[in-house]
């Protein structure tokens, strides 16, 4: 199945290229490698935020992440051309997650990101991941995460 007839499966509709909020680019393509910026959760249009473990649960952390995943395959898909099916490889994904300090299970909010990306592009998208606790996000956003992928 192709990556988007997985899409559709899914419902999932990709977002077009946001803006950047400051001093730098959605991406940058160096060989290969295209590296694109942190992404910060979002719902219903506008920033996501919490804190998990004091004001937002794992499951709905997860949930963030997962949407996370839809805006970095629409700037991934502007980096490949407008094609997906470009992707060769999703190489790394790293997250971080506003928690407290006491919060553990940043690794099971960034499976939110990490399973969507397995689900869309297959043994493609298995990657390496990083998913790190921080104080504070930009704009109090509960879920920021990167990427980096291999396009043909």
């Amino acid at each position: 199945m192709s990556v988007y007839e997985k899409l559709k499966q899914l419902q999932i509709e990709l977002p077009d290229l946001a803006v950047p909020a400051a001093a730098y680019l959605p991406y940058v393509q160096t060989g290969k490698l295209v590296f694109l910026s942190g992404h910060i959760a979002k719902k219903d249009g506008k920033v996501w935020v919490g804190q998990l473990g004091l004001n937002t649960t794992t499951e709905e952390g997860k949930a963030a992440a997962r949407g996370v995943a839809i805006d970095l395959m629409g700037t991934l898909q502007h980096a490949a051309g407008g094609d997906l099916n470009r992707v060769q490889r999703i190489v790394k994904v790293m997250s971080l997650v506003n928690s407290t300090g006491t919060f553990t299970e940043q690794h099971l909010v960034t499976n939110g990101c990490s399973e969507l990306l397995g689900e869309v592009f297959g043994a493609k998208g298995k990657h390496a991941r990083s998913a790190f606790g921080v104080a504070q996000i930009p704009m109090g956003a509960c879920v920021e995460i990167e990427l980096i992928a291999e396009l043909a």
